[in-house]
């Protein structure tokens, strides 16, 4: 009997694009209930472990209170900075623990954060963010279930797909990577980190480019689309001397973006960019280029492993898993 790894960021769905823009907002209430919807499938789908991250509103821990004579849930050893660094030494935890498949709540960003901790880690991710392209927009209870099945060992084959990344390599920095994209602009300063400013893009590297996303991936899919399954990215140069493309950057916010170049680019090939400038990863900036500063970004099938929910479930329903 394996176990499911439950991490709920408290401070994803809660930033300035609710007030700049159109973003939902996802409170702590809802991700309790969110938590107890998995579960809830999970257990139907055979899980009787759990592991979680006990982040410091305690969400997950309230909603697993409710199933203290169902199952065992043990909380990991991470950090309580209320920050990046919680989700990602809970990554390294539960990797440490071996968890079967790991339940997320958050955005791209907190998928992220969990991947600096554990790279290529089985995740079923459920969206409670902003920009919400790499975790998947499902009912949980039924997630549950698919991540219950696959720790309970009912079902193992073609339930999981890698994704690709982003390798980020700073010059005389520590690397750093990205899900979805990576985005330099002429910003010097993090600041508040989402990305509201289109006159100041410079270049960008995508995984995917998704016409029916929100956020910079949009960009690159209204003008050459690239799914997650596809062995290749897309690289963007911003300029007046090309396509324009009305673009949707943020929920409820649509920016007029000049576009100078868009090209493929295939997996292992590398390309630089240089500051000054911060790079964004994900749709938040986080690090800053000095002057002539070096970054060079690698695409690569070496990220996460992916639950697909309905093939789970696909599978125990043919082996008669929810037959009484």
């Amino acid at each position: 009997m394996g176990t499911i790894g439950l991490l709920a960021n408290p401070a994803s769905g809660k930033d300035v694009r609710r007030l700049v823009a159109r973003a939902s907002v996802f409170d702590n209430q809802e991700k309790r209930a969110i938590v107890r919807r998995a579960v809830t499938g999970a257990v139907a789908g055979g899980a009787t472990h759990f592991i979680y991250h006990n982040d410091a509103h305690g969400i997950t821990q309230q909603a697993l209170d409710e199933f203290a004579d169902q199952i065992t849930a043990t909380a990991v050893d991470s950090t309580q900075m209320g920050s990046a660094l919680d989700t990602i030494s809970a990554a390294r935890a539960m990797r440490e623990l071996d968890c079967s498949v790991v339940i997320t709540l958050g955005g791209d960003g907190t998928n992220r954060a969990f991947c600096l901790g554990w790279p290529d880690a089985p995740l079923l991710p459920i969206s409670t963010g902003t920009n919400n392209v790499f975790p998947v927009l499902q009912e949980a209870t039924i997630a549950g279930a698919a991540a219950g099945l696959i720790a309970s060992g009912q079902v193992t084959e073609g339930v999981f797909s890698q994704q690709k990344r982003i390798l980020v390599n700073i010059e005389g920095e520590r690397d750093d990577l990205a899900l979805i994209d990576v985005l330099l602009s002429n910003e010097r300063f993090v600041g508040a980190r989402a990305l509201l400013k289109p006159n100041q893009f410079r270049s960008a590297l995508l995984t995917r480019a998704d016409p029916a996303a929100v956020g910079i991936t949009s960009i690159g899919g209204l003008l050459h689309p690239i799914d997650a399954a596809d062995d290749c990215g897309l690289w963007l140069t911003f300029g007046e001397d090309g396509d324009v493309i009305h673009a949707p950057i943020a929920p409820g916010l649509y920016h007029k973006i000049p576009i100078s170049a868009c090209e493929p680019l295939a997996l292992e090939q590398p390309i630089c960019c240089s500051g000054p400038g911060t790079l964004a990863f994900d749709g938040e900036r986080e690090r800053t280029l000095k002057e002539g500063q070096v970054a060079t970004l690698t695409l690569s099938r070496s990220g996460p492993y992916i639950v697909d929910v309905a093939s789970a479930l696909r599978q125990a329903a043919d082996i008669g898993s929810f037959k009484i």
